[in-house]
């Protein structure tokens, strides 16, 4: 199959277009900064010659949490959809977020509303929900040890392999569109001060574990583990110490 990643330069990007390689597919790289297919989702420049001969799209992009990441995610997709109907493509893939109807999150609203977007839209759809990647949790630590803290927040999360998912939302763009959600998880739940216990002890960082309050409604769903899911339909098997364990080490600061 000929398939487009929207965001193909992106961190779930890179390994969606690995994946469809490797199990043969014609896999295209869409982004601002592509070599061969150029294309800017918040004008629409580069759609059309990108998409031509296109039997799915995976749109993977992303923006900054703020207010301008709607022009990517929202106007960004109604853009994308418009240049799949010119283009004849047969299915939408939609990569989104665990949790978004739930958590009370600008940018997470935002992400809801680029799902209405595609399920109203003309393209037959699937949207594949994931979890967090382990590598967010990472980089969230990694930037409060600057300060040499480690947060002992009770937030709850179900950290998933990037990989593993980036190799499962390929699996679903191979397939016959659901008008329905998938979703993508972690092998394992972890409240925020574990994990960071854990990275803690794999990269040796000397850092001072400080209790996080989660106040209001924000707190309230994160405790509550709205960013996890019970039954995915797809469970990854990295663990968060597995990925640790096969991660670059840095040195321990002294």
């Amino acid at each position: 199959m000929r398939i487009a990643v929207a965001g193909g330069t992106g961190t779930v990007g890179r390994r969606l277009v690995a994946a469809l390689v490797r199990d043969g597919h014609d896999a295209r790289t869409l982004s601002r900064h592509a070599s061969e297919y150029p294309v800017d989702l918040t004008t629409g420049a580069g759609l059309d010659a990108a998409l031509a001969g296109c039997e799915a799209v995976i749109d993977a992009s992303n923006g900054p949490p703020t207010p301008e990441s709607r022009a990517v995610l929202v106007e960004g997709s109604r853009r994308l959809l418009a240049a799949e109907q010119r283009a004849g493509v047969a299915h939408h893939v939609c990569v989104s977020i665990v949790g978004i109807d739930d958590v009370p999150m600008a940018y997470y609203r935002i992400k809801l509303e680029q799902e209405r977007v595609v399920e109203a839209g003309e393209i037959p759809w699937t949207i594949v929900r994931s979890t967090q990647f382990h590598d967010l949790i990472g980089s969230l630590l990694s930037a409060a040890a600057r300060v040499l803290i480690l947060p002992a927040a009770r937030a709850r999360f179900q950290p998933v392999d990037v990989t593993e998912a980036a190799e499962a939302i390929a699996s679903v763009a191979c397939t016959p569109p659901r008008g329905a959600r998938v979703t993508v998880a972690g092998p394992e739940v972890h409240e925020l001060r574990s994990l960071g216990r854990l990275w803690r002890e794999a990269t040796g960082r000397r850092t001072l574990e400080v209790p996080i309050p989660l106040p209001g409604k924000l707190g309230r769903a994160l405790r509550d583990g709205r960013l996890t899911t019970a039954e995915p339909d797809v469970r990854g098997q990295v663990t968060f110490a597995s990925w640790l364990a096969k991660s670059p080490r840095r040195a321990p600061r002294k």
